[in-house]
């Protein structure tokens, strides 16, 4: 018997209110060869412990980063999420929580977005962050948008150091003529400031860095923002979150606006999600960030509260002219990040970004003695490109080795070193590469 929440009843009463004779006359919008003309190969049904020793098969079957030292990052990082975030967050108050359209009604979902922006404007040196926005992709898309409506010019500057993904999702965003896309070429891994400077005019809204871009390189951030301002343009930087923790803030190097995803923020790899996007910026943009911006006040009685201060999701009262279709909530991943960054503290996340750094400069070393050099010259944070003959050939030798290997490049591989990998783990890594190098 298939499970179906339905009595046949309550399915007839159903489709007499709704006024069609049967389930198929639902779908009648749908082309006829669209449709699926059989059952679902789901199989017969199953008894309770049946089923879950099938389940338990099927997940035996998947190798996690804990059986397996990943050195795979291009955007999703390996870190270490405390065991206490975990257990947190299974509490149904927190999983629970969804968007609070009845605001002021939902303190403590309130109060753990508001206690989340604090961080993020913390961790950016920025005045104002917002909450709701899907991963670090979405969000610099939303924030380019942003730019373009706000200083009425059509161009958006993209570096081609930049995460493809992330150039790939801009520019879902260009959906007319108010937006118009110009890639900013690379020199040695990273922004070449000349082909910048011929790029920027007087319709440029805004200038794309990624830091540490794509390739870990660490890029002229100072440089970048003095010319952009000079020419009327905003800056817009998108950053992994550990690296503040070593690196200037977005806002004292002059950032208009900052993005990001906090996947490293304790949510963990997760199959590729859910992650969270983070968006910050001064307090003269406040009014352009998409999504909710919480404030805390104080009741009628003087008690501390919280309020829904802003919200620009202007769909919810003047559909057609919506600037941002950002219409959930990612507060479950916000609450995340805020327990990591409680449980961690600033010397805690200090820490983590040393260390990051450490393995990374090891591996170099221990990367460079069996004759493995990098493909880009320059500072970097905790990830870089080495140049290997076929990287297919060089990911297929780590997992053999029970690694998981790097990103692959046309010319080369991407590594990536968290603070879980260990000087044992990249001795192997080094060791396997450099016989492949070798033949």
């Amino acid at each position: 018997m298939r499970y179906t929440p339905h009595a046949q009843e309550e399915i007839a009463s159903m489709l007499q209110t709704v006024g069609v004779d049967s389930l198929n006359d639902l779908f009648l919008d749908i082309p006829e060869e669209l449709r699926l003309q059989r059952d679902l190969a789901i199989g017969p049904g199953m008894e309770e412990l049946q089923l879950r020793r099938h389940l338990q098969a099927l997940a035996a079957r998947n190798t996690t980063t804990e059986q397996m030292p990943s050195f795979l990052g291009a955007g999703a990082y390996d870190h270490l999420v405390p065991a206490a975030v975990e257990q947190l967050l299974m509490r149904s108050e927190f999983y629970t929580a969804y968007t609070p359209y009845q605001a002021e009604i939902s303190q403590g979902i309130l109060q753990s977005i508001f206690e989340y922006q604090t961080y993020i404007c913390r961790l950016t040196g920025m005045d104002v962050s917002n909450a709701s926005m899907y991963d670090g992709a979405s969000a610099l898309g939303e924030c380019c948008k942003i730019c373009v409506l706000q200083k009425r010019r059509p161009r958006v500057l993209l570096p081609a150091t930049l995460h493809p993904g992330y150039a790939d999702t801009v520019r879902t965003y260009v959906t007319d003529e108010t937006m118009e896309l110009h890639t900013v070429p690379e020199k040695d891994g990273r922004m070449d400031l000349q082909a910048l400077a011929q790029a920027l005019d007087g319709q440029t809204a805004c200038v794309v860095v990624q830091q540490p871009n794509f390739y870990g390189l660490l890029e002229d951030v100072a440089a970048i923002e003095k010319m952009v301002h000079e020419a009327g343009a905003q800056l817009v930087m998108c950053v992994h979150p550990t690296a503040l923790a070593l690196l200037r803030t977005p806002g004292e190097v002059g950032a208009d606006y900052v993005v990001g995803d906090g996947q490293p923020l304790g949510c963990g790899l997760n199959y590729g999600g859910p992650y969270l996007g983070f968006m910050a910026t001064t307090k003269r943009n406040m009014r352009q960030l998409p999504g909710r911006i919480v404030g805390q006040s104080v009741d009628g009685q003087g008690r501390r509260s919280f309020v829904l201060t802003l919200q620009a999701r202007e769909q919810h009262i003047r559909r057609e002219k919506a600037n941002s279709n950002i219409c959930s909530n990612q507060a479950l991943n916000a609450l995340a990040a805020s327990m990591y960054l409680a449980f961690v503290g600033p010397k805690g996340l200090t820490e983590v970004a040393q260390r990051c750094y450490d393995l990374a400069h090891y591996a170099e070393q221990a990367l460079a003695a069996q004759g493995i050099e990098r493909l880009h010259g320059g500072p970097y944070f905790m990830e870089f490109a080495v140049a290997v003959p076929d990287a297919k050939v060089a990911n297929q030798a780590l997992l053999q080795a029970g690694m998981l290997g790097g990103y692959a490049l046309t010319d080369g591989l991407l590594l990536a070193f968290t603070e879980k990998r260990t000087k044992e783990e990249i001795d192997r890594l080094a060791d396997v590469l450099g016989g492949v190098c070798r033949g």
